[in-house]
């Protein structure tokens, strides 16, 4: 009796101290969580934007956490992969516009449409006569006020068209301008990827051609030169590697760039201040629990698998950097088992305390790991069988990898100013960092690697449409036109014919220069609507009916 006693008090006693151990290394993440979200999400960062000197501040942050729990530098300079970011088109210093010696301030007085021409003009046109060999001037104040109550008046296929017509009349450049009430909305769009007229079509703003155009029996001599350029800059993935040795690799990821001021356009503020966007939950979040999964995975018994860190850059944008990775990858893909990751998971409810598990249906795998009736668990899980969606798995999907998206879900906050450290939930973190490692360890007792399933595509657009041609966009296409990364079966473009890879230049009448202007277009047609789609496969170009 006094032996089976003893033995219920050294396993009472082993117990606890195994119970005190959890809670420590609980208490590690925890804090260490605090810490990388709060250094993160600082105003000191300006809010990440990727290739801003603020991604750089994050990037070093990560890259020296990652070299502190020992893993391997596996980008392609140390830990980083630089990649390119096209952000369209810009005015280059080259552009000036003077009327008689007197300069004109680029993008103040005046701008370029990005289908103009690159050439040099000198001149001394007359404001009311539409000469042969000479600049051509064309008020839109008559034409706006025709249009008023069209709502199919499209001003820039206006102005593109009769600059055409003014080149086959011999005009040698157009100057637009509007002395009208009405805002034409006009300015330099430098996602517009149309092709380059034969001549310079410029744009004069009110003020200006107030001063130099009133007197329509005036003669003014004019010296312009038009320079347009690609705008680009440099983002970065961040990534390390645990080499255990084994033959099939775990892709571990979470970007970590956010909006920065709202340059971009994307941000959910609507009163027009520059404020910093510094993105707690979105995504330092995921960032934090990729940092802190590194660090316990360098002290796993779980081997049978090596393990690949990436925070990528870029993905506010359109998924640049896993795309970029997917697309050059410093490991050899084919060896990839599955990529688990991570957005947004700083705010578990309180209340609904609900995870969402994306990606569940493409792997039969992930149902023996995943059990949506633990109760043990500190939330409940909602799956999603989609392998694709608004966040970097997409990529990996589009690669036949199995995925798994870790989501707590959107709130007011949302690409607002206010997602800040204080509003995470660190608890609900910890719990989620915890259960991806539970995962993790679960999956590594399967013998082999996992099996890939094609499931259904997930919508990817905040923004809602009368139709879709159920593509996904390649946001890093720098093309003209929008090229699709992903077509779904079933869908309108599916039944007419496109596959991935094709370009999409042109629906019904509306030529299509970008993705923005593509969904522009959308809103065009109304459920049920036939009309043709334009498209380039390769050198070849296509058309087919379609309904949408």
């Amino acid at each position: 009796m006094l032996r089976i006693k003893l033995i219920f008090t050294l396993l009472l006693l082993a117990g606890i101290v195994s119970g005190q151990k959890q809670k420590k290394a609980d208490k590690i993440t925890r804090d260490n969580l605090v810490a990388h979200i709060k250094f993160l999400a600082d105003d000191k960062l300006e809010g990440r934007r990727a290739g801003s000197n603020g991604e750089k501040l994050a990037m070093e942050y990560i890259s020296d956490k990652f070299k502190t729990s020992g893993l391997i530098a596996k980008g392609t300079a140390g830990f980083y992969q630089p990649f390119e970011i096209n952000e369209g088109l810009q005015i280059n210093e080259g552009t000036y516009f003077t009327i008689n010696e007197t300069p004109l301030i680029s993008g103040t007085d005046f701008f370029p449409f990005t289908f103009s021409a690159e050439k040099k003009v000198e001149a001394s046109p007359a404001v009311a006569l539409q000469e042969a060999d000479m600049p051509w001037f064309i008020d839109l104040k008559e034409i706006l006020e025709e249009n008023k109550s069209n709502p199919h008046f499209d001003l820039n296929d206006y102005i593109k068209n009769n600059s055409k017509k003014a080149y086959d009349r011999a005009a040698t450049a157009v100057i637009i301008y509007n002395t009208s009430g009405d805002d034409d909305k006009l300015s330099f769009n430098p996602k517009d990827k149309s092709a380059s007229l034969a001549i310079p079509v410029i744009y004069v703003k009110k003020d200006a051609a107030k001063k130099y155009f009133s007197d329509a029996t005036a003669t003014l001599k004019i010296k312009l030169n038009i320079d347009i350029g690609e705008k680009k800059r440099t983002g970065h993935n961040v990534v390390g590697y645990i080499d255990y040795g084994a033959p099939t690799t775990v892709i571990l990821g979470a970007h970590f760039d956010h909006l920065g001021y709202g340059e971009d356009g994307n941000s959910m503020l609507r009163t027009g201040e520059k404020l910093i966007h510094n993105g707690a939950d979105d995504n330092a979040s995921g960032t934090a629990a990729l940092i802190e999964l590194a660090r316990i995975l360098k002290t796993t018994k779980a081997k049978t698998n090596n393990y690949l860190f990436i925070a990528f850059s870029g993905e506010e944008l359109g998924l640049f950097g896993s795309k970029y990775f997917t697309e050059h990858p410093t490991i050899d893909l084919t060896t990839t088992n599955y990529m688990i990751n991570m957005d947004m998971v700083g705010r578990l409810n309180d209340s609904t305390k609900t995870l969402a598990v994306g990606g569940y249906g493409t792997s039969p795998t992930w149902a023996t790991v995943i059990n949506i009736q633990d109760k043990k668990l500190p939330f409940s899980i909602k799956i999603d069988s989609s392998g694709t969606g608004p966040s970097d798995h997409t990529s990996f999907y589009r690669k036949d990898i199995p995925v798994l998206f870790f989501f707590t879900g959107q709130h007011k906050d949302y690409h607002r100013p206010s997602d800040d450290a204080e509003r995470i939930n660190y608890d609900g973190e910890l719990g989620i960092v915890n259960y991806i490692n539970t995962v993790i360890n679960n999956l590594n007792k399967q013998p082999q690697k996992l099996a890939f399933l094609k499931t259904r595509e997930a919508a990817v657009s905040m923004t809602p449409f009368r139709v879709t041609l159920g593509i996904m966009p390649d946001y890093t296409f720098s093309g003209a036109g929008v090229r699709a990364d992903g077509v779904t079966e079933g869908r309108p473009a599916a039944k007419a014919g496109l596959k991935a890879g094709d370009v999409i230049i042109q629906l019904g009448d509306n030529v299509i220069t970008s993705v923005e202007n593509y969904m522009q277009v959308l809103n065009k047609f109304t459920k049920g609507d036939k009309t043709k789609v334009k498209y380039k496969r390769g050198n070849e170009t296509l058309e087919s009916d379609i309904q949408l």
